[in-house]
């Protein structure tokens, strides 16, 4: 299975595992799996930190190639999935990321409401 991490998934799995369910764990954990951080998430980190809204004591590509994790570089197809996009989620962050687990049929593992108001395969 595909599956592209929300940030705050992705922090967890870094810094507080504990917070992520079993089945969560158990998912990120499985080979079988392949695990995706998106470009969207670096930038959205790399952005709260330069606002002073997040420490950022470590850079957020090198901790996804540490991990195991995928880079997955958003693209102008991803882009375009935003256009048909209902406005349920104003974050444009999650919009993107959402448009990019649509583009690529990925499962997207999250825990903010507010995902499952879209056709995105959410775990």
């Amino acid at each position: 299975m595909k599956i592209l991490l929300d940030t705050h998934i992705f922090l967890w799995a870094l810094a507080e595992p504990e917070k992520l369910d079993a089945r969560a764990r158990a998912m990120l954990e499985t080979r079988a799996n392949t695990i995706y951080v998106s470009a969207i998430t670096v930038a959205e980190l790399t952005i709260k930190a330069s606002l002073g809204k997040l420490p950022l004591p470590f850079s957020p590509v090198e901790m996804i190639e540490r991990s195991g994790f995928e880079m997955l570089d958003f693209s102008g197809n991803d882009a375009l999935v935003l256009q048909d996009m209902p406005f349920h989620h104003r974050d444009p962050f999650d919009r993107m990321l959402i448009a990019q687990a649509l583009a690529h049929d990925f499962h997207l593992m999250s825990r903010d409401e507010k995902f499952t108001a879209y056709a995105c395969k959410l775990i």
